[in-house]
C-alpha cells in the first residue's frame, strides 16, 4: 500500500510540474507583475510597519508608498527623456566616427587576414532613426500594461488582500509557527536582497557614467542607466555592460591605448561593486550555488524573457527557504545553497 502511494505521488509530480510551469508561461501576463508587486511591497514593508507604529492609518500609508514609487518613476523617465535628448542630438557625431571606425577595420581585416566585410548600408544608423520610434508602441502598450497591474498588485500586498503568512500557512506548511518562522525568514532575506541590489546597481551605473564622461564617450546618461537595469541581472549582467560599452567605445576611442584603460575602468566598476561589495553588504548566510545561478537564470529566462532574469534569483531564494523547511526536500535546498561554490 506504502509503495503503490508513493507511486501515485510520483506520477501526480510527473503530471503536476510541467503543468505548473505551462501556467507560467501562458499566464506569465498575471504572474510577472503579481511577483515584481511582491517585491516592491517587501521593500517598503519596513516603511508601512513605521508608519503603523505612529497609528498612521494603513490607507494613507498606502498612499505614502504609492506617492513614492511615483517619485522613483518620474526620476527614471527624466533620466530617460534626458538620455534620448543626448542621443538625438549627437547622433550624427557618433555616426560620421563609426562610418570611419568601420571603413579602417574593413581596411585592416582585408590587408592582414585576407577577410572581406561586406557592410549593410545604415546597419548602425538605423538604431537612431526616428522612423523606427513607431515599432516601440507595442512594447510601450505592453509595459504600460504591466506597471499598471504591478501598481495594483502592490496596493493588494500592502493592503494585506494578498497574504503571503496566511497563503504559507493554508497550503503548504500548515503548522502557525512554521509558517511565521518561515515567513519571516523569506521576509528577511528579500528585503536585504533586494536594498542591497538597488544600491549596488545605482552606485555601477553611476560610476560607469562617471567613466564615460572621463573619458569623453559618448551618452554618459544612458550608458549609466543601462549598467543600473542590466545589473539587475546576476553574473551576466556584468558581462553584457561591459561587451557592449567596449564595443560601442571603439568608435570614439584611439584602440592603442585609450579604449584599453577605459575597458579597465568600467570592469574595476563591475567587480569592485558586483564582486567585492555586494558579497560583502549581502552576507554569508545569501549564498546561492554558482550553477544555481545559471539554470534559474536560463529557466526564468526561458519563461518570462527579460523580467524572469532579474527576478530569477529572489525567486530561487523564495524557493530555498520553502524547501528547507521539509525533511525531504532540505538536500535540494542544501544544493541549492552550495557550501563549497557560492555566489552572493
Amino acid at each position: 500500500m506504502l509503495e503503490e502511494r508513493r507511486t501515485t505521488n510520483i506520477l501526480l509530480l510527473i503530471i503536476t510540474v510541467p503543468l505548473v510551469f505551462y501556467l507560467l508561461k501562458i499566464l506569465s501576463f498575471i504572474f510577472i507583475p503579481l511577483f515584481f508587486s511582491m517585491f516592491i511591497a517587501l521593500l517598503f514593508l519596513p516603511l508601512m510597519r513605521w508608519l503603523g507604529r505612529r497609528n498612521v492609518p494603513r490607507v494613507v500609508s498606502i498612499i505614502i508608498v504609492l506617492l513614492l514609487v511615483a517619485l522613483g518613476l518620474k526620476l527614471g523617465i527624466e533620466l530617460v527623456q534626458l538620455s534620448s535628448k543626448q542621443i538625438l542630438a549627437n547622433n550624427t557625431e557618433f555616426l560620421m566616427k563609426a562610418e570611419v571606425k568601420m571603413a579602417d577595420l574593413k581596411v585592416y581585416l582585408l590587408d592582414n587576414f585576407g577577410i572581406v566585410v561586406e557592410q549593410e548600408h545604415g546597419l548602425l544608423g538605423q538604431f537612431f532613426q526616428k522612423e523606427n520610434l513607431g515599432s516601440t508602441l507595442g512594447f510601450l502598450n505592453a509595459f504600460l500594461t504591466g506597471l499598471l497591474m504591478t501598481v495594483f498588485f502592490v496596493v493588494l500586498w500592502l493592503a494585506e488582500s494578498i497574504n503571503m503568512h496566511k497563503l504559507l500557512n493554508n497550503t503548504l506548511l500548515k503548522r502557525k509557527h512554521t509558517s511565521v518562522k518561515t515567513f519571516m525568514k523569506i521576509e528577511k532575506d528579500l528585503i536585504k536582497f533586494i536594498k542591497v541590489k538597488v544600491l549596488v546597481s545605482a552606485l555601477t551605473g553611476v560610476f560607469t557614467g562617471l567613466m564615460c564622461v572621463f573619458f569623453d564617450v559618448s551618452f554618459p546618461i544612458f550608458w549609466g542607466l543601462f549598467a543600473f537595469a542590466i545589473n539587475f541581472v546576476q553574473m551576466v549582467g556584468s558581462f553584457i555592460s561591459v561587451i557592449m560599452l567596449s564595443i560601442f567605445a571603439f568608435v570614439e576611442l584611439d584602440p592603442t591605448s585609450t579604449l584599453f584603460f577605459f575597458i579597465l575602468a568600467i570592469s574595476l566598476v563591475q567587480v569592485t561593486f558586483g564582486a567585492i561589495l555586494e558579497p560583502v553588504f549581502m552576507g554569508k548566510s545569501f549564498s546561492i550555488n554558482i550553477i544555481a545561478v545559471l539554470v534559474m537564470l536560463m529557466f526564468w529566462g526561458f519563461l518570462w524573457g527579460i523580467p524572469g532574469l532579474i527576478m530569477a534569483i529572489p525567486i530561487t531564494v523564495f524557493i530555498k527557504i520553502i524547501l528547507e523547511q521539509f525533511e525531504g526536500t532540505k538536500v535540494i535546498a542544501s544544493l541549492l545553497s552550495g557550501k563549497q561554490s557560492t555566489i552572493n
